[in-house]
């Protein structure tokens, strides 16, 4: 964006990074998603939490954490395709979306062009991943074992 070459761009956030800590002014940074965030490290997060977050969401049920799993590690993947492999309804998907932890990324060349669902900057950001490829590793990845015959 700025027409500064990467390596120079790291360099300048790494010496960025270092005077932050050194006048240590309760900042840290962050690299996550591909990019960086200025955070309140975790030794002084739990004092300045009360303060500043605003309230909790409820906790993901386990049918949206499930859907979630099959949206990440498959996408893009359709809500037919998640039915099939979870073996009930995908309606918390739209929980999901509402969160801004998945979105609409295209629509399949089947019959009807289902829409295609991916996870978003959002997903990796709230559970901490740099990109998609930090996902623990399935022992099965291909999910052909899940799909119901």
């Amino acid at each position: 964006m700025l027409g500064v070459p990467e390596d120079a761009a790291l360099r300048e956030m790494q010496a960025f990074t270092a005077r932050l800590q050194a006048a240590d002014l309760g900042f840290a940074v962050e690299a996550v998603a591909g990019g960086y965030r200025l955070v309140v490290p975790s030794t002084l997060s739990g004092h300045l939490a009360p303060l500043l977050a605003p309230p909790p969401l409820p906790p993901l049920s386990s049918a949206a954490l499930e859907v979630l799993a099959v949206i990440a590690y498959r996408q893009p993947v359709t809500r037919a395709e998640i039915e099939a492999m979870r073996g009930g309804s995908a309606g918390t998907v739209v929980t999901l979306q509402e969160r801004e932890l998945v979105k609409v990324v295209g629509r399949s060349d089947a019959v009807g062009g289902p829409l295609l669902y991916g996870t978003t900057e959002r997903f990796l950001l709230d559970f901490g991943l740099t990109s998609l490829e930090d996902l623990p590793p399935l022992e099965n990845a291909n999910f052909s074992h899940l799909l119901r015959s």
